[in-house]
């Protein structure tokens, strides 16, 4: 029985600036993954993503962009660095995930799961505003920006929600009234250096 050989079209993308710039924050490491699957096994969150650890940084290897930064797998990364402490080599995992979640969001395309950095710009926007969390006003603010309020009616979650925050106000969890702010300017001088940082 002669065997034949099947040729397969491959394309090749020879663009390396996508791993390039993962690899000149994360650090030369990253080429030392040999897919022994220890971050994927070990991730927490794992069930909810479609790309495993593993899998995202193959993906940035092989300089396939699109794939790596339209995954939810960044975005839904609790960055708890479970996966790089388990790495044997050393490649930090949770910081590769970073830098993909900001590529993505200066590439100024909606991110796999849009509610998510909506939430990291109003936190640290109330981080800005006040000197503190508030996490009354950071949730009333995440529910207006996302349209979370009318999901949230429809599905009748916002019984739960005020239940829950009931018992956090009565063991003194919760406060109406954002903290007094003290420290701000300066936390706002951080801010504005972090910006012409990144300008430059």
């Amino acid at each position: 029985m002669e065997t034949k050989l099947i040729s397969l079209p491959v394309t090749v993308n020879r663009d390396t600036r996508f791993r390039d710039l993962v690899v000149e924050t994360v650090g030369e490491a990253i080429f030392s993954c040999y897919q022994c699957y220890k971050c994927s096994a070990g991730c927490p969150i794992a069930f909810a993503m479609d790309l495993l650890p593993h899998q995202v940084i193959r993906s940035v290897l092989l300089l396939q962009k699109e794939k790596a930064l339209s995954s939810r797998t960044i975005w839904i990364c609790a960055s708890c660095e479970t996966c790089t402490t388990r790495c044997p080599n050393e490649i930090d995992i949770a910081k590769v995930m970073d830098v993909l979640r900001q590529i993505q969001v200066e590439s100024g395309t909606e991110a796999k799961e849009p509610k998510v950095p909506i939430f990291h710009r109003t936190f640290l926007n109330t981080i800005k505003k006040s000197g503190r969390i508030h996490e009354l006003s950071l949730l009333t603010n995440f529910l207006c920006k996302s349209g979370g309020i009318g999901d949230n009616l429809k599905s009748g979650e916002w019984k739960n929600d005020v239940r829950l925050g009931i018992k956090m106000f009565l063991r003194g969890k919760l406060k109406l009234l954002p903290p007094s702010k003290k420290g701000v300017e300066e936390l706002r001088k951080l801010f504005d250096q972090a910006k012409e940082h990144k300008k430059s």
